[in-house]
């Protein structure tokens, strides 16, 4: 068998992603017959079909969905390898791929990279906002913003410390709503703001506030449309301290009664530590959150 190019294991990834060729065309800037053939000479190459046209677009095959792990894989290291030449172990240029969860790299991160680039325009940031833990291991990302501790050896982590989160509402919900008078209140009479799908933090949430998953009138497991449903008053929901306390009007409910935190990390692969960059990046985003853990205590 001969050895398929990366570029179409790269175009593979592509279709899978958009679901067409026209679409993964249009994400790799390349012309549409060119991408076609690129998964034609792949399935070739392999022996098998990968994508099955239907009124949906184009459907994985078992095959496709066996081997689009390792092509994952793949793209990832070929990343790593593009980031590690973009800049000299000694130089503060290059490109440093950073990862966190929606809320953090959305809300918490970008004055902290803004000031970052100011002292250091050669260095380029490529941000990836999702609450899946990425493997840094597998070169997914330089340095990881994790709310839980990383239990990979290879990895080299600090505690920053504990964000403190409550409930809030904002003031032009609370004009329109029933008395909150007490925590029974609040659960039989008020629109909560919760996850969809169970998760440590949403059965943490009922330990503290003792709803069930239906009574949440929101439900959605993205923590920014969370946090946007209750700036513009949907209901009570959960923020962090550290992000509520900069909109006056939002407003926190009970936080003596209902309080919960979660464990902030920095974490980079050990292998990277010679690179300059990468250890300014993680002794300035280091200060930065320390300071925003100590703005989110109860």
């Amino acid at each position: 068998m001969a050895e398929p190019d990366w570029t179409h294991y790269r175009a593979f990834l592509a279709v899978l992603r958009e679901g067409s060729l026209s679409g993964a065309a249009r994400a790799l800037g390349l012309a549409q017959p060119t991408l076609g053939r690129q998964i034609v000479e792949l399935e070739r190459a392999l022996g098998v079909a990968l994508f099955i046209r239907s009124s949906r677009g184009l459907l994985p095959t078992d095959a496709a969905r066996d081997i689009a792990p390792h092509a994952e894989a793949m793209a990832a290291a070929a990343g790593a390898i593009m980031r590690a030449a973009s800049g000299g172990a000694s130089d503060a240029t290059g490109v440093v791929r950073i990862t966190a969860s929606e809320i953090v790299g959305a809300e918490v991160l970008p004055p902290l990279l803004a000031e970052f680039r100011r002292a250091n325009p050669g260095v380029k940031v490529e941000l990836a906002l999702s609450n899946r833990v990425e493997d840094l291991l597998r070169g997914e990302a330089d340095i990881a913003v994790r709310m839980v501790r990383p239990s990979q050896e290879a990895l080299v982590a600090r505690r920053i410390g504990s964000v403190s989160l409550g409930l809030y509402a904002h003031r032009r919900y609370l004009a329109s709503a029933p008395p909150l008078t007490t925590v029974a209140s609040l659960i039989r009479d008020h629109a909560l703001i919760g996850f969809d799908r169970e998760t440590p933090f949403l059965r943490e949430f009922i330990a503290r506030l003792p709803v069930q998953r239906d009574r949440f009138a929101l439900r959605s497991d993205s923590d920014l449309a969370q946090l946007a449903a209750t700036r513009a008053g949907f209901g009570v929901g959960f923020i962090q301290h550290g992000i509520g306390r900069r909109d006056p009007d939002l407003v926190p409910i009970f936080p003596a009664e209902i309080a919960l935190s979660l464990e902030m990390w920095l974490a980079l692969h050990e292998d990277l530590r010679a690179s300059r960059r990468l250890r300014l990046m993680m002794d300035h985003l280091a200060t930065g959150l320390a300071d925003y853990v100590a703005q989110s205590q109860p």
